[in-house]
């Protein structure tokens, strides 16, 4: 399987947390309210299948090549699981998003979104085990060629260090029209305002400069 073609393969990766930048695995989200909880409908999504999911956890390095191609096969023989894996990703994903948007509101966050989370991370702590290394000891996850769920042990892992061990406050969200990427601020002064200046920030300044008096297009 050729991976690189795919859009999660080639998405810019500056959230600055794992976590981060698989909740930007989604974009242009809009709030929808719901019977007791906001749900965030994306305009956007480079999830769309176990290849998908596969194709993002190679980009960032959570799987080498081989064992992408591995999971690749095995979700050809186990479609069922492949998919239902998926939706756990999406589903951890949701509510990665919607905790960090608690934080930056300032409000409670959803208990449903922090058991969804400590599901996936007392999953992955099953796999993850204490090694000796030359500098002395390290947590590594143990090897499970046949896990389709491998790489959530790592997003649910990154989340968890974000909210008890992150500085919070640098977390923000891009200021661009229809994009709700999230990211950790570490500029100095804390004045970073776009998830890339090169996209979303050139984007605001060309509307800033249409939408003064004289400089509206026909």
């Amino acid at each position: 399987m050729n991976f690189s073609a795919r859009a999660a393969a080639q998405m810019k990766l500056l959230g600055g947390w794992l976590c981060l930048d698989f909740v930007n695995t989604a974009g242009g989200r809009q709030a929808q309210a719901g019977r007791k909880e906001i749900t965030y409908r994306a305009s956007s999504d480079k999830l769309k299948d176990y290849g998908d999911l596969l194709a993002w956890s190679l980009h960032t390095e959570i799987l080498n090549d081989p064992q992408a191609q591995s999971l690749w096969r095995e979700s050809q023989q186990r479609p069922d699981d492949a998919a239902s894996v998926l939706r756990r990703a999406v589903a951890l994903r949701e509510a990665i998003y919607r905790l960090a948007l608690a934080i930056l509101n300032q409000t409670a966050p959803y208990a449903s979104d922090l058991a969804a989370l400590n599901r996936e991370l007392t999953l992955a702590r099953e796999f993850r085990q204490l090694v000796a290394t030359a500098d002395g000891f390290d947590w590594q996850w143990a090897t499970a060629k046949k896990a389709l769920d491998r790489m959530l042990w790592a997003i649910a892992n990154s989340a968890a260090q974000l909210l008890t061990a992150g500085e919070l406050s640098r977390l923000k969200q891009c200021g661009g029209e229809n994009c709700s990427w999230l990211f950790a601020d570490i500029s100095k002064n804390r004045s970073r305002q776009w998830c890339d200046m090169q996209d979303c920030g050139n984007l605001a300044k060309v509307r800033r400069f249409r939408s003064r008096p004289g400089n509206k297009s026909e």
